[in-house]
């Protein structure tokens, strides 16, 4: 991924399976956290959720996000991340999720009636390290 601190590249490979803290923020202001999959591209960190859940319908309103990866080997180990929601799509949305289920579970994801998944792509603008 161009532009991420490459002494914290590691935590962005697949078979690291770190996973990703997600702030974004409710219609009062307030934040919300969910701990949630990922994998990156060449410029962005994509996530994976159901359309309707909080984190959803924050990042369509309030499209300024800030995220953790935590190293799963090293707990004090992780990086700070600022960012922006660049895009989103359903397109492909199902076959992600079963790509990260795949990574994080070892199996493919079993599908649940009524959800309709969509793919966020996160835009990083700013990095603390730590």
């Amino acid at each position: 991924m161009k532009n991420f601190p490459t002494e914290y590249l590691d935590l962005m490979k697949d078979e690291t399976k770190a996973f990703l803290f997600l702030a974004t923020s409710l219609s009062d202001g307030s934040p919300q956290v969910t701990p949630i999959w990922f994998n990156v591209d060449d410029e962005y960190i994509l996530i994976n959720t159901n359309e309707g859940r909080a984190k959803d319908k924050n990042m369509k309103a309030r499209p300024k996000v800030a995220a953790v990866i935590q190293d799963p080997k090293d707990p004090y180990r992780y990086i700070q991340i600022r960012g922006e929601i660049a895009s989103y799509t359903t397109e492909g949305a199902d076959e992600h999720i079963d790509a990260l289920s795949k990574i994080y579970d070892d199996k493919p994801w079993k599908y649940r009636e009524g959800q309709k998944r969509i793919i966020f792509k996160i835009k990083p603008t700013h990095f603390d390290k730590h």
